[in-house]
């Protein structure tokens, strides 16, 4: 768990984000915007958070960080999965293209990577896997999206010696809102937990690196961090064994 002493090093999270019509003040305008629960669950476990807009992607920036979230939002491009668009499917491509090559990177790096609901979805798609557009049309009985605006709850069971169980036990719930959800799982990921309707609720690297992907939101739930510690701590430890010298920092903020 990460220290609460304000001398101890705070790991520096990127966190991707929103780039949208938003509204503050008089003003009404393009903006780069993520929700307050992302950087508050960031903060609460002892991280900095540095948020990283969809526009000017460069994935150089991540050798600067200690570790990347990628956060909900809205529906994968079902065309980078050789699907057809379902009538309820509404994707950004600014987005996908961004959180698609901020994925691959972090993988590449061995950075710890937490992938939140959509953010689960894409790290599946980003390495060959596909998804179920609409989860009604398979299991009516589903209620993970109640409503708009309406986060449902999430029931799961997680794998034996998995991360997920390590850090949650056996079992756990959480808030959920999503339509959509992971189908065929790449090679290089593993399930390990699900709902007892068989929807994937996390996934995980078949290597030895932190990478955690999970379907539902636990950032909403703020008396239960334990995700966001466990991704937290990790990132320290990746940066207490690739300590940064001024020359690469330098070389990486003066990158084109």
């Amino acid at each position: 768990m990460a220290s609460n002493d304000s001398k101890a090093y705070r790991p520096k999270i990127a966190l991707t984000s929103y780039y949208q019509e938003a509204s503050w003040g008089v003003w009404k305008e393009a903006a780069a915007i993520l929700p307050g629960t992302y950087v508050e669950a960031v903060v609460a476990a002892g991280g900095t958070p540095l948020l990283l807009p969809p526009v000017g992607t460069d994935e150089s920036v991540l050798d600067l960080v200690d570790g990347l979230i990628v956060v909900g939002g809205p529906d994968v491009d079902p065309s980078l999965y050789g699907a057809e668009p379902h009538p309820l499917t509404a994707p950004q491509p600014l987005r996908d293209a961004h959180d698609a090559a901020l994925t691959r990177a972090a993988l590449e790096r061995g950075l710890p990577l937490f992938s939140i609901c959509r953010g689960a979805q894409l790290l599946s798609v980003a390495l060959g896997g596909s998804l179920v557009q609409h989860i009604p049309d398979i299991n009516p009985g589903a209620n993970y999206q109640p409503a708009p605006g309406v986060f449902g709850e999430a029931a799961f069971s997680t794998e034996a010696g998995s991360l997920i169980e390590g850090l949650l036990g056996s079992s756990g719930t959480a808030p959920c809102y999503h339509h959509q959800a992971v189908d065929a799982v790449p090679a290089e990921l593993r399930v390990t937990a699900r709902s007892a309707d068989g929807t994937i609720q996390a996934l995980e690297s078949e290597d030895d690196n932190w990478v955690l992907g999970v379907q539902f939101h636990p950032e909403q739930n703020p008396a239960d961090l334990r995700l966001f510690h466990g991704f937290v701590a990790a990132a320290a430890a990746y940066r207490a064994e690739r300590p940064l010298t001024t020359t690469e920092t330098t070389k990486a903020m003066s990158t084109p």
